[in-house]
């Protein structure tokens, strides 16, 4: 299907007829000068309704959130849609084939970059700045009413299902609880992420966290498949699923744990688990493998996040506390 899909340099969902629509998008020229080309599907039902988009792969190396984008546009059919589902499975595709959380630029002169720090990006900016422009203004502007964006961890640590969601934002706060994660974070967010940009832009959005980075982890993928398909149903873009069971665990901060020194750190607790202050978290052994340091919960919370990788450097994540 790729390798057939129509190449575009510019989206316009109104002028596409109903049905299913595998499109190649170009952002940006590579130092060779081929062209980038990301996957885009878009499924267009028969009878109006929303414009929502299903993004993952901001961050190239975290695939669990690519792989539910990609089952969302397998399993889904526009036949009985009222609206348009728009998946982009992939936006960074340098990063994601250097295996990379990092954009990573042809030009030996850059460096490798955090794109959800720099969206919306810049006309005349950075080859980086220029490839999220694009994507910004030729994709999402002008289709886009809803936005779900798919991330997982950092690799060498782990997340649970988790949301961020502002919860100033009435729209986004009802997406987010459709989700049924086990833990939701309200953020009002930072400059350049995504997310944020677009709540700015009036277009509600949602970062749902799918686990570990370079990781699959298919219970995870399932709930969060499952999911989705809840806020699409509460958006009335298809038929309307059973209600979430669960009920997530909801704070406004977070607090992380990090290393002082280097060596090997094993976790003392689990994800998802409850602790007070003062709880052993984290014991880290030197390199002949004896105890060097403890590490302790400052607060009361809840266990969001644990090291997976055992090699840590001083500053480096051992926990993060949900409070």
């Amino acid at each position: 299907m790729f390798e057939l899909a129509k190449l575009i340099e510019q989206l316009d969902l109104a002028a596409l007829a109903p049905g299913r629509h595998a499109l190649r998008f170009v952002p940006l020229t590579m130092g060779n000068g081929q062209s980038w080309q990301l996957p885009v599907l878009v499924l267009k039902g028969s009878e109006p309704g929303p414009r929502v988009w299903i993004v993952a792969g901001t961050h190239g190396d975290e695939l669990n959130g690519v792989l539910t984008a990609q089952r969302m546009g397998r399993e889904l059919s526009p036949e009985g849609m009222s609206g348009t589902l728009v998946i982009l499975p992939s936006l960074n595709l340098p990063g994601m084939l250097q295996h990379s959380r990092d954009f990573i630029p042809s030009d030996p002169d850059s460096s490798p970059v955090n794109l959800n720090r720099l969206f919306p990006g810049k006309a005349d900016g950075s080859s980086a700045e220029r490839y999220l422009h694009a994507i910004w203004q030729r994709l999402l502007m002008g289709n886009a009413d809803y936005v779900l964006d798919l991330h997982t961890q950092t690799r060498g640590a782990s997340y649970p299902l988790y949301v961020f969601a502002d919860y100033r934002i009435e729209a986004v706060r009802a997406m987010a609880l459709q989700i049924g994660a086990d833990a939701i974070l309200d953020d009002p967010g930072e400059a350049g992420v995504l997310e944020s940009e677009l709540n700015r832009a009036g277009i509600p959005c949602i970062t749902l966290e799918v686990g570990s980075g370079k990781v699959i982890e298919p219970e995870l993928i399932d709930r969060a498949v499952t999911g989705l398909r809840r806020v699409l149903g509460h958006l009335g873009l298809i038929s309307p699923c059973p209600a979430a069971q669960n009920q997530p665990v909801e704070g406004t901060q977070t607090t992380t744990i990090r290393a002082d020194l280097g060596g090997m750190a094993l976790p003392q607790v689990r994800l998802g688990q409850r602790v007070v202050t003062g709880e052993l978290l984290s014991i880290q052994y030197d390199p002949f493998g004896q105890e060097a340091r403890r590490y302790h919960a400052p607060c009361d919370g809840w266990v969001l996040s644990l090291n997976t990788d055992p090699l840590r450097e001083p500053g480096t994540l051992l926990a993060r506390l949900l409070h």
